[in-house]
């Protein structure tokens, strides 16, 4: 008898499960979430009826690899690009719901009489929400496109991040049983470090590489290489420290730049989907009804503390970055639960032997049970909006809509805000990319080469060298590179800035000399980095335009790849922001009842209220499109309007069930007819006969005296005793014959 692994065992009754679950809850129209966790519970291991999984472990890889794969898929949809749109307010946001949650879980903790530890990483789990439930409740809702989503996928980025940060403040507190600040702020630096790193490397190769590659790739290599990409990330992600599902989403984001990105998302969708559903059943697995009974009281207090403090918490935060109350009701209604990384902190405490037994379950539960509420609580945000927007006095909701109209409304840029920004990122930029080239001629190249030679000082000499001749372009630019030098020359001559304007420049000098002392430190000896500090000061003096040029093509490229795929004005969108209209992404179905029809005749800005700012059509791009503009299948659509419009499109341009059930009924086969004497075909041509339109067929050829017409032409005329073969639907072509 032939052995099946357990691994195929259990992946087909995850599936098999999964698969009639969420049938069921399709036909009762619930969230496909719910049927996901249900069918986990059914095959895990706290529910025997059914068959149970085998190998738990086996299933959490797969699990594992799930959320690699949505995040990868979040990162695709939701660039760098929208990320600095909405980071302010979703900075904003995160931060004030991940602070009162934390304070929240602690006295929550301490109210049960638990120790200090529990109650603080009790704090932690609560303070971060799950990012792959709100994608998949998102997307079986259909709210992707509504204004508030944008903040909400804002704010679980800044939580991821956050999240990274907890992490280690938590390792440390749970050792050394006190805060280590020295550890936290060396975690910052170090996560904004790599943050600027894999950005800039990614944006400046992978646009290009994609472009060369282009005439030589499948959509199934594109496929795979976009997921060699992703997990190379994560293993690099993982490699310096921080989560996988942050190396995904920034793989993601980086793809998201390049003109192949919308391609990418689409092949990825399918795998996203799989591996997602394996995610959602293995969360449901976890659900243990006799812990839930165990711990019946804890477990309902704390998932209403959950609730209710993210809605309020996200929502005062929302509001205070200058959000709508609409959307920031909407933003709080959605984060209201917690998961993927409550259960990483959760078991960071298990592991380190810091917490008690009884938390790691409570979280699982919260997890659960939020995870269920969270489908129900979406829908309810519009409607409780509408009730606060009742009840609240009414110079509230002016004096709320005036402050989100002037927070969101174009305001006029100062010189020294100008400088400040330019310079910041400059420095931060070029820094980074400076120190990584250092540390990798240090710890990589320079012991590869010295391998290579048997003069350990001459190999330090020729790894100095190379390692100049790489760093001297972004050295120049974190020096010298001058950056709105109008806007410099005014800021001298105010007396104010004047002096703020040199500091400035005196720190990034400071700056490019400690790189080079470093480098030196790292390679050569006190006396000779005294001599080589000199030779590289005049080398540098020597061929500074050259430098210069060099510098200029690879910032020119840099910024070729970055803007290569831009969309929208930023102005654009802040000024429409107090109407509460916004820019979103619609794709036509090739079912749509809109393909083939051109805008004039669809009519929706007259039937919907929303404008078609731009067509994506494959590579090509229309701007401002006419009113003669044909629809095709595939187009992405970038509209302008509000919630209530955009919805309304969707409906409009929604495939017609009837149409659909039709086409699911049309079966095509090849039929013969004889025409007969004084039949309704005799002595009319192929065209006046309308055959096509009555038969839903095409005639494919006649025979007449044994002499065969292949694709006969349009002004074909039929006799008695021909032979038609006809290709169509049977039921019409029985029903006209």
């Amino acid at each position: 008898m032939i052995h099946l692994p357990n691994l195929i065992t259990d992946l087909g009754l995850i599936l098999g499960a999964a698969a009639i679950i969420t049938l069921i809850f399709k036909y009762l129209k619930q969230p496909l979430v719910l049927g996901y966790l249900i069918a986990g519970f059914l095959v895990g291991p706290h529910f025997t009826l059914f068959p149970t999984i085998v190998e738990t472990e086996n299933v959490t890889v797969w699990a594992e690899i799930g959320v690699i794969i949505l995040l990868f898929s979040l990162g695709l949809e939701f660039s760098f690009k929208k990320l600095i749109k909405v980071g302010g307010s979703a900075s904003i946001t995160a931060v004030t719901e991940v602070v009162v949650m934390l304070l929240l879980g602690y006295f929550t903790g301490k109210a049960f009489g638990w120790s200090t530890m529990d109650s603080i990483f009790l704090g932690g789990i609560l303070s971060i929400s799950s990012t792959t439930i709100i994608i998949r409740a998102f997307e079986e809702l259909g709210v992707k496109g509504q204004k508030f989503a944008g903040l909400v996928f804002g704010v679980l980025v800044v939580e991821d991040l956050v999240a990274v940060v907890l992490l280690v403040l938590l390792s440390t507190l749970a050792v050394s049983q006190q805060f280590a600040g020295s550890e936290m702020l060396f975690s910052i630096l170090k996560l904004i470090f790599f943050l600027v790193i894999w950005f800039v490397l990614g944006i400046f190769f992978l646009p290009s590489f994609l472009k060369k590659i282009k005439p030589l790739i499948s959509e199934e290599m594109l496929l795979i290489i976009s997921l060699a990409l992703c997990f190379l990330m994560v293993i690099a992600a993982t490699k310096v420290g921080f989560s996988p599902a942050l190396g995904a989403f920034i793989m993601g984001s980086i793809l998201a730049e390049t003109s192949q990105g919308k391609k990418i998302e689409h092949l990825v969708m399918p795998i996203k989907d799989l591996f997602g559903a394996v995610f959602f059943v293995s969360v449901g697995m976890l659900i243990d009804p006799a812990m839930l009974v165990e711990h019946a009281l804890p477990v309902v207090i704390i998932v209403l503390v959950t609730i209710v403090g993210k809605i309020f918490s996200s929502s005062i935060g929302a509001l205070v970055s200058g959000q709508p109350l609409k959307t920031s009701v909407q933003t709080g209604f959605s984060l209201a639960q917690i998961g993927e990384f409550s259960f990483i902190i959760a078991t960071l405490g298990v592991t380190l032997n810091v917490t008690s037994s009884f938390l790691y379950p409570i979280a699982v539960a919260v997890s659960a049970i939020s995870t269920f509420t969270t489908p129900y609580l979406i829908k309810l945000s519009f409607p409780f909006y509408n009730w606060l927007n009742k009840v609240l006095p009414s110079k509230w909701i002016e004096n709320l809509n005036r402050y989100s109209s002037a927070t969101q409304s174009v305001t006029t840029v100062s010189n020294w805000q100008l400088f400040v920004k330019s310079y910041t990122a400059n420095t931060l930029i070029h820094f980074s990319i400076s120190l990584a080239i250092i540390l990798i001629s240090s710890n990589y190249l320079s012991p590869f080469i010295q391998g290579k030679t048997e003069n350990a000082v001459w190999g330090n000499i020729i790894s100095l060298v190379i390692t100049m001749l790489i760093l001297s372009p972004f050295l120049y630019a974190l020096t010298f590179r001058n950056l709105y030098s109008g806007v410099v020359v005014e800021l001298k001559n105010e007396r104010l800035y004047r002096n703020l304007v040199v500091v400035m420049r005196l720190f990034r000098l400071l700056l490019s000399a400690a790189l080079i002392i470093t480098l030196l430190n790292n390679l050569l000896s006190v006396e000779v980095a005294l001599y080589a500090a000199l030779i590289i000061i005049v080398v540098l003096l020597i061929f500074w335009k050259q430098v210069q040029k060099v510098y200029l093509k690879l910032e020119m490229l840099f910024l070729k790849n970055y803007n290569d795929e831009e969309l929208h004005p930023k102005k654009e969108q802040e000024i429409l922001a107090p109407w509460d209209a916004h820019f979103t992404e619609i794709e036509v179905k090739p079912e749509s009842p809109a393909v083939g029809k051109t805008l004039m005749e669809l009519k929706w800005r007259e039937r919907a209220g929303i404008n078609v700012a731009m067509i994506n059509r494959g590579s090509l791009t229309i701007h401002s499109p006419e009113s003669n503009t044909i629809i095709y299948p595939g187009d992405i659509l970038n509209i302008i309007g509000t919630d209530a419009q955009i919805r309304k499109l969707n409906s409009i341009i929604r495939p017609d069930k009837k149409m659909l059930e039709q086409q699911d009924h049309y079966q095509p086969k090849l039929h013969k007819l004889l025409v007969r004497k004084n039949s309704f075909l005799e002595g009319k041509s192929l065209k006046e006969s309308k055959i096509k339109d009555l038969t839903d067929g095409i005639v494919v050829g006649i025979e007449r005296n044994a002499e065969r017409i292949v694709n006969p032409e349009s002004n074909w005329v039929f006799q008695e005793n021909d032979m038609v073969w006809i290709v169509g639907d049977s039921s019409k072509i029985q029903s006209t014959l």
